[in-house]
């Protein structure tokens, strides 16, 4: 069976940035990943089969046709990955959705931009470096890292959520889910009114 009818040609494409691997699954850096698996259980679907260096899946989103993708490539080579699926789907870059942690917003706290820099996120900056763009829209999901030294970064975003840290970002993944819907709808600017400084 075909992964999508000649007449359901993917228009979006939802990415989820993390690391793969038993070691990653409950790591602060993997939000973007539980985000795509949390939409693919509100869709009924399931981001499964092996393609473009990733896991993906299919949906239906707003009446338009989404491919889901979670890269398997390790975060600093996340561009490999969503490049490949949008060149294969001809997906235009600004319908191409980036969901993904950022530790320079509190956590829980949420942020939806239409377009912009990588802020430093490695992930980000390869998705933009094979992409030759920055302007597709992305919702940064906060994990709190403002006070961790430079130093400690690393071990901070790859280590695993306290119970209670879990719990607050398990809280907010509906409202990731309302984003990518409102955004695959036409509006990115409702998205920010009701996303940009919230939490559950």
């Amino acid at each position: 069976m075909p992964f999508f009818r000649v007449n359901q040609q993917p228009a979006y494409l939802v990415v989820g940035l993390g690391n793969p691997g038993a070691k990653y699954v409950h790591s602060r850096h993997n939000a973007g990943f539980m985000a795509v698996e949390y939409l693919a259980e509100r869709l009924n679907t399931t981001v499964r089969r092996i393609r473009f260096k990733g896991l993906t899946g299919s949906a239906h989103i707003k009446g338009q046709s989404v491919v889901l993708l979670m890269p398997q490539t390790y975060m600093n080579l996340s561009g490999e990955s969503v490049g490949e699926a949008a060149r294969f789907y001809g997906i235009p870059t600004e319908n191409i959705i980036v969901l993904y942690d950022d530790k320079e917003i509190p956590l829980g706290r949420l942020r939806v931009r239409s377009k912009g820099s990588s802020g430093g996120h490695n992930g980000m900056k390869s998705i933009i470096e094979h992409l030759g763009s920055d302007s597709f829209p992305r919702i940064r999901i906060g994990i709190g890292g403002e006070a961790v030294s430079r130093d400690a970064l690393c071990s901070f975003v790859l280590g695993a959520y306290t119970k209670e840290e879990q719990q607050v970002v398990f809280s907010v993944l509906g409202l990731v889910a309302q984003g990518v819907e409102l955004i695959i709808g036409g509006d990115v600017q409702e998205a920010q009114s009701r996303l940009n400084g919230m939490n559950a």
